[in-house]
């Protein structure tokens, strides 16, 4: 398994990610994973914002308004 720092060069298609508290683990790597809201693709070294809760990514912190509405 890959850890971010670990990451290979830059490869194609999506990845499959494991997210951890303040990091994630590549399970298959790839170049980029999708935002769970928008459905935007979020390249690796750009990703910022998930939720360790529901193993999924967001785009922005507008999505992760859009997923938690009140909180």
């Amino acid at each position: 398994m890959l850890y971010r720092s670990d990451r290979p060069s830059p490869m194609s298609g999506e990845a499959e990610i494991k997210y951890l508290d303040g990091d994630f683990r590549v399970v298959k790597p790839g170049a980029f994973v999708r935002c769970a809201v928008t459905g935007a693709a979020i390249p690796l070294e750009e990703l910022k914002y998930w939720s360790v809760e529901r193993q999924e990514a967001y785009a922005s912190p507008e999505a992760v308004a859009q997923r938690f509405p009140g909180a």
